[in-house]
């Protein structure tokens, strides 16, 4: 049976989506050393000593058929600026999640984030034929909170005592969700924000 995720890249004005390889080991370190991302209690990005693991768990996933991950680099320089994927993919009932997300401090509330998004959900509805694609992030996560909602995503609710993070605390997870039929709005909401005129 053939997979439902596969590799793909997908370009916009400021950056790529390249399928995540063992070769973006050394800009992804570079990655979260700017801001060092790992710092941030909230945020699940690995410290420079762990991104080879952190790769290797996010192709083990995209082998199981379970996630397909992406490096995010910059067009004008071509270097490892993030990192994100789809992920809890569900074929049978063509819903899968975005996150996973981070990004180098430097390029934060660059319009990079926008145009991420953009693509993944473009590709997500249009080529994928997504009914829903979700987001979730930390309670405590506040800016991821508003970035997501920035989107157009609406919160479905907040899953108490979902999961126990890398410190031993229980997390609570907020859902957010946006639907098929939401998409074309939220589409032109973008691209609208992205400077873009259709």
């Amino acid at each position: 049976m053939s997979k439902w995720l596969n590799p793909v890249k997908l370009s916009g004005d400021l950056i790529t989506l390249e399928p995540l390889a063992l070769s973006h080991i050394d800009g992804l370190k570079t990655t979260v050393a700017d801001g060092e991302l790992w710092d941030l209690w909230y945020t699940t990005a690995p410290e420079p000593a762990q991104v080879s693991d952190y790769i290797s768990s996010a192709l083990s996933d995209y082998d199981q058929g379970h996630a397909l991950p992406f490096a995010v680099i910059r067009q004008s320089d071509g270097l490892v600026v993030g990192t994100t994927r789809y992920l809890n993919a569900d074929v049978k009932n063509k819903r899968l999640e975005i996150g996973n997300t981070f990004y180098a401090k430097s390029v934060q509330r660059t319009g990079v984030n926008t145009e991420c998004k953009h693509l993944l959900l473009q590709y997500a509805f249009e080529q994928l034929r997504c009914m829903a694609v979700e987001f979730r992030t930390h309670f405590h996560n506040m800016p991821s909170r508003a970035a997501i909602t920035r989107l157009g995503a609406k919160q479905e609710g907040v899953l108490r005592n979902h999961k126990i993070d890398r410190f031993g605390l229980i997390r609570d997870t907020v859902v957010f969700s946006i639907l098929d039929n939401e998409w074309p709005a939220v589409k032109k909401s973008l691209e609208f924000k992205m400077g873009r005129k259709y």
